[in-house]
């Protein structure tokens, strides 16, 4: 039972990184559950889907995101709750200067069923420099 969590959870944490390369809010809210909450570095924090779209749409309006992320941790603390650590490299490219930098984060998700699929709970992330 574990091991086909942590698949799954790989699984979504693979489809939040597609879908943060394609600037997609629409991919990224269903990865959400109803009543998720995102935490930005530096920014407001977002509670419920309304809330995380215009935080995602605002995102995505702003940058263009091409990143990695490496599972550094996992655990599986019920059947419908679990934990993740994670660490994201790669670039973005700010719209308004028309510049690549690089991005590096390091990422904490904790993650709830929610209709039989693992998603994203409580998100926040910072800077691992």
């Amino acid at each position: 039972m574990e091991t086909d969590a942590k698949k799954n959870i790989e699984e979504t944490l693979k489809a939040y990184e597609n879908a943060l390369n394609a600037s997609s809010t629409e991919q990224v809210l269903p990865l959400y559950t109803q009543n998720g909450i995102f935490m930005p570095q530096g920014g407001p924090t977002a509670e419920g889907q309304e809330q995380l779209k215009g935080a995602y749409d605002f995102v995505f309006k702003t940058l263009q995101l091409n990143v990695k992320f490496r599972i550094d941790e996992m655990t599986v603390i019920n059947e419908n709750y679990a934990i993740a650590r994670t660490m994201s490299k790669g670039t973005q490219l700010i719209h308004a200067e028309n510049k690549t930098t690089p991005e590096e984060n390091r990422e904490l998700f904790v993650l709830e069923k929610e209709d039989g699929q693992w998603k994203i709970a409580r998100y926040m992330f910072n800077k691992s420099k």
